[in-house]
């Protein structure tokens, strides 16, 4: 197949392109972007790339990525250690940093329970939760609340649901996000299952 462009410049198209959101015509434009603005862009993006490669790792309490070890929320004395909070990825860990609204620690399971993928509990980083959960018990309790922070989806409830089942017995409260009419939401524009949800968790006004 013939190139527009050199070798160089059409793997740095394919690479652009394997990024969520981009197809082959936005990783040309990103690509043609960089490339305009060489000094500005393209050499410090490498470089940052470069470093980011050999500095992250993954906190070996939370799983979440960072350039140290415990990350800098799991050795943040200000935090709360009897609140952790369950996200799937560290894209939702992010999100709740910032609202700045969760003060307490995480777990990134790194992924949902999923039959249609093949995708089970050893799969997960379910066992270090959980192994989390009992020392606290042993050690004195200090975790009190593990609030499952999951997707509404099928996959989601599933993994909340098996994540609750493995914690029964270890004395911490298990709880979940509510759901419901967002802030600012409109009840034409939501889906049937929001509004179910919404009615479910009612409370005075």
């Amino acid at each position: 197949m013939a190139t527009s462009a050199g070798p160089e410049i059409e793997r740095l198209i394919s690479l652009l392109a394997k990024l969520p959101g981009m197809g082959p015509r936005s990783a040309r434009r990103a690509a043609l972007a960089l490339l305009k603005k060489r000094e500005q862009l393209l050499v410090p993006l490498a470089a940052s790339l470069a470093e980011t490669a050999a500095k992250v790792t993954s906190c070996s309490v939370c799983g979440a990525p960072d350039t140290r070890d415990p990350c800098s929320i799991c050795s943040d004395p200000a935090r709360d250690n009897s609140l952790i909070c369950v996200v799937e990825e560290a894209g939702a860990l992010w999100a709740m940093e910032r609202s700045g609204a969760f003060r307490g620690k995480y777990h990134v399971l790194g992924g949902l329970l999923s039959a249609l993928d093949g995708v089970g509990p050893d799969a997960l980083r379910v066992a270090e939760l959980v192994g989390r959960a009992r020392s606290s018990k042993d050690g004195g309790g200090e975790v009190k609340e593990i609030v499952l922070a999951l997707p509404a989806t099928v996959d989601g409830q599933t993994t909340a649901h098996y994540i609750s089942e493995r914690l029964n017995g270890s004395g911490v409260e298990i709880s979940s996000l509510a759901r419901g009419v967002p802030v600012g939401g409109e009840l034409d524009w939501l889906d049937d299952g929001t509004i179910i949800q919404a009615l479910r968790q009612r409370r005075p006004a």
